[in-house]
This record gives structure tokens, C-alpha cells and sequence, in this order.
């Protein structure tokens, strides 16, 4: 059996979206493919009681009969980390029932899929950072990246030196076409130089780096107050608490934004309808604004979201809706698993040969 920890240098790299399609295509091949998450990052609430949604889609894209509290051994929530530093947590303890998890769901399975929490550093508090946890399960590690400019390879090397020899290969993520050329020219001559290999270039694709205005209404619980298409992708937000004039000259800089203020600021809403750039207003404390500005958002297409709470808690449960994005559905893993199969080595992502022959190769073997 072979064991896989797909791991990241930052948060929202696309981990769970990368580690379920290798788990999808693995099983395209004829393997039987396990999952594990050690530690729950993605919780709901403080004391974790809400269990992280990555290991519950993967029970169910991957068909797996496991119960939760093996797949997510850890609930990584700000509770326990306050324990963990009070000293009441025991990273021994904590590292035997990681390893008797794994153990358990391992069985009779050909590959292991583990995912990493947060970024390869998260669990540092217990002893548990992703290399510790490829070094407590013997598993070679795949490392996704950004690659946004050259600073990047900093934290790359950082952390490819982190996971030492177990490293796999590398994987970069999200990559915009202006980036292309300098990665392909510059960037991986120059980590395979250094005995770094590049498993991959996954494209930035739209539909996965944001969320439609209508799934944000959806998520907000917010009223949308017009009649405007709401198909339009945010990936981004601006808070509106300066002067219209100030306001129109940054908004014009911007692009698939969403802009957050009050209802009772209609010379920012005015304002923020005149930049191309802005792709939905969310008003908020429940403000309805004037019908003026209702009448000229439908003009230009622009939806207008109302939510009851206050700026800060929509600013803050809005990015926490982009961060994930739609990475924790079916119709993603299933575009992530087209992405990896056109622009990375799965054969080097799967180990191909270690687990027998891909069903290229038994086409090949019956035509002879």
C-alpha cells in the first residue's frame, strides 16, 4: 500500500479539491482508495463540535464506510488549541491515535489519501505538522503552491525543505495565464535544478476561485432586492466606509467585487454602480435603500444583496464563503480531476507501476 499526503504552503490552495480527484482518478485505475484528514480545521464553531466538511464529502464522492471520528481523528478547533497550549493535550497521545486511525482505515485499501489541515505548518502546537504526520504514516507528500511572483518560491523552498526526502513532487494551483510563461521558463528549470520536482500546472479557473452572487445570497440568507442576473462571480470584497470620490477612483481599480456597506450610505452605492469592476452591492443593518438606487442597479445589472447583520460579521462570513469557494462539492472534484488528468503527471502522482498497470496499459497487453 502506498500513502499520499497532499499538503500546501498556505490556506485555500485547493487541497481538499486536489486530494479527492487523485483519490477519483486512483480509483479510475482499479484501486481502492482510502481517505483520512488528521486534523479537522474547517469547523464551524470554537469548541468543534461541528465536524470539518472536507473527510464527510470524501465519505461520500469516495464511497468509503468509515466513521467520522477515524477520519477526522483530531478536531482541530481554537479550543484545543488553547488546551494544547495550557499543556493539556499530549502529543504522544494525540500521535497514537492518528496512527491507530490510520491504521484501521487503511486496511485492505491500495492507496491512502491523506489530507494536510490548513498549511503544511498547522499542528506545530502538538507536534503534528503535516511532515510530522508523513513521518508518523510513512507517506510521500505532495505540495501545492500558488505561484502569484517570484516571492513565492521563498515559501516553497521553506517548505519543500520542511518535508525533506518524503517529498513526491510539487503541484502549483490556481495559476493565472500571464504566469505561464515565467513558471514554465523560469520557475521549474530552476526547482528541478535543485532536485525539485514539478508534478504539475493547474490553470486558475474561474468557477472555482469564486462563487456565483446567487450562492453568496444563499450563503449571506441575504434578500436580493432586484431583478439583475445573479450569475456573476466575487472573488473579493471592498468595505465602503470612505467618501464617494475616494470611493469611485479605488472601485475603478478593482474587478469581480463585491461591495459591503451600510444601506444608510446611498452616495457609496451611487458610486459603486458607476464601477465596471463591482459585480454586486451588499447592504448592510438592514437597510433598504432608496428606490433611486434599487431602479439604477437593475439598469446595470447589478444585484443588490440585504443582509440584517452588521458590516464586519457579513465581511467576515462572505470571505469565509470565497475561501472555500466550491471546492467541497461533486462538480468540482469532477473539474479538478479533468485539470489533473490535462495538466499534471498522474502516473507520477499515483506512483503508477507500484500499483500495478493503468487501464492504458491492459488495453495495450489484450490488443497484443
Amino acid at each position: 500500500m502506498n500513502t499520499i499526503l497532499v499538503t500546501a504552503t498556505e490556506e485555500s490552495t485547493g487541497k481538499t479539491a486536489v486530494a479527492l480527484a487523485l483519490a477519483r482518478l486512483a480509483q479510475e485505475r482499479g484501486l481502492s482508495v482510502g481517505y483520512m484528514k488528521p486534523k479537522g480545521t474547517r469547523l464551524q464553531s470554537n469548541v468543534g463540535k461541528t465536524l470539518d466538511e472536507d473527510p464527510m464529502l470524501a465519505r461520500e464522492l469516495l464511497g468509503l464506510d468509515a466513521e467520522m471520528h477515524e477520519l477526522e481523528p483530531i478536531v482541530y478547533s481554537p479550543t484545543f488549541i488553547q488546551q494544547a497550549i495550557r499543556g493539556r493535550e499530549n502529543p504522544d497521545e494525540l500521535r497514537d491515535q492518528v496512527r491507530e486511525s490510520f491504521d484501521s482505515l487503511a486496511e485492505g485499501h491500495d492507496l491512502m489519501i491523506v489530507e494536510g489541515g490548513g498549511k503544511l505548518t498547522t499542528g506545530g502546537i502538538v507536534e503534528l505538522t503535516d511532515p510530522d504526520v508523513a513521518e508518523l504514516l510513512d507517506a510521500e507528500v505532495l505540495l501545492i503552491s500558488h505561484y502569484r511572483n517570484g516571492s513565492d518560491i521563498d515559501d516553497l523552498l521553506a517548505a519543500v525543505n520542511d518535508v525533506g526526502d518524503r517529498l513526491d513532487g510539487v503541484l502549483f494551483n490556481t495559476v493565472e495565464n500571464a504566469n505561464f510563461d515565467p513558471l514554465d521558463t523560469d520557475v521549474v528549470p530552476f526547482l528541478e535544478g535543485r532536485n525539485v520536482p514539478v508534478l504539475g500546472v493547474i490553470p486558475r479557473q474561474q468557477e472555482l476561485a469564486g462563487v456565483t452572487v446567487g450562492d453568496l445570497a444563499t450563503e449571506l440568507n441575504a434578500d436580493v432586492l432586484t431583478a439583475a442576473d445573479t450569475d456573476a462571480f466575487v472573488e473579493r470584497f471592498l468595505v465602503g466606509a470612505m467618501s464617494g470620490d475616494k470611493a469611485l477612483r479605488h472601485l475603478r481599480r478593482t474587478k469581480d467585487a463585491a461591495l459591503v456597506t451600510g444601506g444608510d450610505r446611498p452616495d457609496l452605492q451611487t458610486v459603486a454602480l458607476e464601477a465596471p469592476g463591482v459585480k454586486c452591492l451588499i447592504l448592510t443593518g438592514g437597510f433598504r435603500p432608496p428606490g433611486a438606487i434599487i431602479g439604477k442597479a437593475e439598469e446595470k445589472g447589478v444585484p443588490i444583496l440585504l443582509v440584517q447583520g452588521d458590516t464586519l460579521t457579513a465581511i467576515e462570513r462572505a470571505e469565509d464563503v470565497v475561501r472555500s469557494g466550491r471546492t467541497r462539492d461533486e462538480e468540482t472534484v469532477e473539474r479538478m480531476r479533468e485539470l489533473l488528468h490535462d495538466h499534471a503527471d498522474v502516473d507520477a502522482l499515483l506512483g503508477d507501476g507500484e500499483f500495478g498497470m493503468t487501464d492504458d496499459t491492459e488495453a495495450d497487453d489484450e490488443g497484443e
